[in-house]
């Protein structure tokens, strides 16, 4: 289960040691992590992820596509996790399988070794402040493109209910442990597919060895690394609108999708049609590279968002804020 590392917690002379010897001192800590892990989990069956409630048992019903069920999905081992650094509402970062992380997956076993944190994404930093100020509102932030939760998990632990959706079933399992790391089972409710503009099923294409980088496109999935493979699967797709009822108040809309931005826009036009002081304060990727591998552009986005309602957009890196003036 999860690691209890110390950041007091220091190797100094380990890293000094012959290099096989490293290699067989990191396999022998993986693998009591993975005895750990299972041993507690077998003495503690109750213990096992499941989905939280929907937003309510009669709407549950409505839903157009049934919640991801993390208790039947297939866990991976061993399973890792971590602190994420730096942010002020600490949350748990799961490393599922060392093997298939995306940079230098080495480094991240020395951090764990050396007791170090997770290195935050900005993503996560950016959700904490935004969501600081409505803390005690009701609401939900929806994530769309979860990945491993970054996102959603940075707002369930400030006690914000969260819709994610992902397509990679990959991601879904460590957004699965990260649900059960940070105990917000009743906050988190999970999607298994891609959020477009109309109900029905899309080639989805999986980078091997880079899974957060998947995307609709193939050549928008590959345009950061181009030597990996990529892996085409079908996913179910479904638009925002068809799943969040009119009367359930959205706070934050995160959109992070490879390029299928405008796609996503689209299908939450009636959520982003809500007025001034009801329509969710957006963020989403605005590549231009990556939306012309999807067939869209920067400025058909901005023309729509103009069209309902959202006329102040300001640039943070390539994450677009827009708000209702």
């Amino acid at each position: 289960m999860a690691n209890a590392w110390k950041r007091e917690n220091k190797h100094p002379k380990l890293f000094s040691l012959n290099p096989l010897l490293l290699l067989l001192l990191i396999s022998l800590s993986l693998l009591l992590l993975f005895f750990l892990f299972s041993s507690h989990s077998r003495s503690n069956p109750n213990l096992s992820l499941s989905i939280p409630k929907p937003i309510s048992q009669k709407q549950s019903s409505n839903y157009p596509i049934a919640p991801f069920d993390c208790s039947k999905s297939p866990q991976a081992h061993p399973v890792v996790a971590n602190i994420v650094e730096n942010i002020k509402f600490p949350f748990l970062f799961s490393l599922s399988d060392f093997g298939s992380l995306p940079d230098k997956p080495h480094k991240n076993i020395v951090r764990l070794l050396k007791g170090k944190a997770f290195r935050k994404p900005d993503i996560s930093a950016t959700i904490q402040q935004l969501l600081e100020g409505k803390r005690g509102e009701n609401g939900f932030v929806v994530d769309v493109g979860a990945n491993v939760g970054m996102a959603s998990f940075a707002a369930a632990v400030m006690g914000f209910k969260v819709l994610a959706f992902e397509p990679v079933f990959e991601n879904l399992q460590r957004i699965c442990d990260g649900i059960w790391f940070n105990r917000v089972r009743d906050l988190v409710t999970v999607f298994e597919a891609a959020v477009s503009d109309k109900i029905g099923n899309i080639t989805f294409y999986k980078l091997v060895g880079r899974l957060d980088n998947s995307a609709v496109s193939a050549t928008g999935a590959k345009l950061a690394f181009k030597s990996n493979e990529e892996v085409a699967v079908q996913v179910r797709t479904i638009p925002l609108d068809d799943l969040i009822p009119d009367s359930e108040p959205v706070l934050l809309l995160k959109i992070d999708v490879q390029g299928w931005e405008y796609h996503v826009l689209k299908g939450a036009s009636k959520l982003l049609s809500r007025k001034k002081g009801e329509a969710p304060y957006l963020i989403y990727e605005e590549d231009e590279r990556l939306l012309q591998a999807s067939n869209s552009s920067a400025k058909e986005i901005r023309d729509f968002l103009q069209n309902v309602g959202y006329r102040h957009c300001t640039m943070h890196g390539t994450d677009a804020h827009c708000t209702k003036d």
